[in-house]
Formats: structure tokens, C-alpha cells, sequence
């Protein structure tokens, strides 16, 4: 008796799909900052709070603003929050986490307790402190978001590198006479990137979140401007009476940052080398 073959599916993987998602949401943040169905800062009372319809997919807003024009005009807001903060904490904590490495005694400690007490710090108590004495903006909230996490990759730059400094590549390079900085630079780096990476891929959504989060408490970008955070915080008071205005932002919130999530995993399965095995399987 022959056995009927099931024919093996094969779903796009982590990587590719959360690529693809964010790829159309790059796309669309490009697009919109130059075009848009309608004006998204263009007041038109008349059609206040009108519900989805084919002339506005999303609906419009309280002052009459169409929903989906403001959503492709600040998606940029939101993408540049979460990329900018984590180029800035790499930029920061990177070479922190190898100096504090590499340097033992009064310069490892000064650096490891000042990261023990921003890490002590809620991070978007930290983003408050850092926004609170200086007017609200978006490159500060980059810059204050980018703050919350450079004490995660110094803790994660250093366990790599004291790891890597045991190795016979450092120890070679220690006997031909290289200084610290040739010796961080050629050996260390480039062997500590693979997690610096993975780590970055899954805390862009962290930062994009808390972003979001500080503009929603008015710390971020401020009107007319339409960040995604801020635009939640505009359309909670008409969250009975109207609410595409607060769902349609949240929910383009969401697909971000599942798509940034998917590639972060997808990033991890490729350069974890207990998973990439599991993830060719």
C-alpha cells in the first residue's frame, strides 16, 4: 500500500517577513513625507470625526485632518526615535563597554557603577529626568531614549570582550607587542559585533516603544506634528465617539514594531550559532 506524500510547505522565514514588513513601512515613511492623500496639517472642521470611507480610509481626526495622511507623514518620527536612539547607544555604549574591558581597576569601576545606576533607573523615569529640564523635541527624545540603553550594550560589549580577551588571537596579539587600541580594534570589534547586532535588532523595539511612550506624555515632537505616540494622545478623548483616531496610529504602531521584532529574530537565528542550525532546519 503506498503512502500519499504530503508536500512540505515553506513559509517565508523570520528574517524575510519582518524584512519585507519593514521594508514597506520605510517605504511609506519615505513616500509620505512628500506625499499624502491630503494635507496633514490642513484644518477642515466640517469633516470632523468622520467615520472610514473611501475618501479617507482612516477617517479624520478632530480638527477634520485625514488619519492616514498624518500616519504616513510621521512615520518617519517614529522610525528615526527607535534607529536614532540605538545608533547613538552604540556610538556611546560600544566603546565604554571595551575600554571597561580592557582596563581593569579604577576605570572599570567608575564606568560599571555609573551603568549600575542608570540601569537602577525605570527607563522612561530616565527619559522623564533627561526631557524634564530641557524643552521638548524630537532629536532630545532620540537623544534621551538613545541614553536609557547605552548601559545594556556596555554591560553586553564588556561580557563579550572579557570573553574575547582570553582568546589565543588576543594573546598572540599581546606578544607581538600591539596596544590596547590596535588590539580592541582589529581582534576584539570585529569579533563582538554578531551579538552587539542581534542585541541592537530586538531593542530598536524597546526604543521605539518608549518613544512613543514619552510623546504620549508630551515629551516628544510636538503639534502639529503627527508621531504616532502624540497622535494616540490626541484621540483618547474621542476614543468612544471616534475611535479610528486613536486605533488607527496604535495599530500602525503595532505592525512596526512587530515587523522590527521579526527581524531582530531572525537576525538572532542567523548569527546565534546554538540557532542557526535550528533555523536552516
Amino acid at each position: 500500500m503506498s503512502v500519499l506524500a504530503i508536500p512540505r510547505l515553506h513559509f517565508p522565514s523570520t528574517l524575510v517577513l519582518g524584512a519585507t514588513l519593514l521594508a514597506l513601512i520605510v517605504t511609506a515613511a519615505i513616500v509620505g513625507i512628500w506625499v499624502t492623500p491630503y494635507d496633514p496639517t490642513v484644518f477642515a472642521v466640517r469633516f470632523r470625526l468622520q467615520a472610514p470611507s473611501l475618501l479617507h480610509p482612516f477617517g479624520t481626526d478632530e480638527f477634520g485632518r485625514d488619519v492616514l495622511s498624518r500616519i504616513l507623514a510621521g512615520a518617519h518620527l517614529s522610525l528615526a526615535t527607535g534607529f536614532g536612539a540605538m545608533a547613538i547607544s552604540l556610538v556611546v555604549g560600544v566603546p565604554l563597554g571595551l575600554i571597561a574591558a580592557f582596563h581593569r581597576g579604577a576605570v572599570q569601576e567608575v564606568i560599571m557603577r555609573a551603568v549600575d545606576l542608570l540601569i537602577a533607573l525605570p527607563p522612561v523615569l530616565l527619559g522623564l529626568l533627561v526631557l524634564a529640564v530641557t524643552p521638548p523635541g524630537l532629536f532630545k527624545t532620540i537623544a534621551a531614549v538613545g541614553l536609557v540603553y547605552v548601559p545594556i550594550l556596555v554591560r553586553l560589549t564588556r561580557a563579550v570582550a572579557l570573553g574575547l580577551l582570553e582568546e589565543d588571537f588576543v594573546q598572540a596579539a599581546r606578544a607581538r607587542g600591539e596596544g590596547a587600541l590596535p588590539i580592541l580594534w582589529h581582534e576584539i570589534l570585529p569579533n563582538a559585533w554578531p551579538p552587539i547586532i542581534v542585541e541592537c535588532g530586538l531593542r530598536v523595539t524597546f526604543a521605539i516603544l518608549l518613544g512613543s511612550a514619552l510623546s504620549f506624555l508630551g515629551l516628544g515632537p510636538q503639534p502639529p506634528a503627527s508621531e504616532w505616540g502624540l497622535m494616540i494622545a490626541e484621540g483618547r478623548d474621542f476614543l468612544t465617539q471616534a475611535p479610528w483616531v486613536c486605533l488607527a496610529p496604535g495599530l500602525s504602531l503595532c505592525v512596526l514594531l512587530v515587523s522590527v521584532n521579526l527581524v531582530g529574530e531572525g537576525l538572532r537565528e542567523r548569527l546565534d550559532p546554538h540557532l542557526r542550525g535550528r533555523a536552516h532546519a
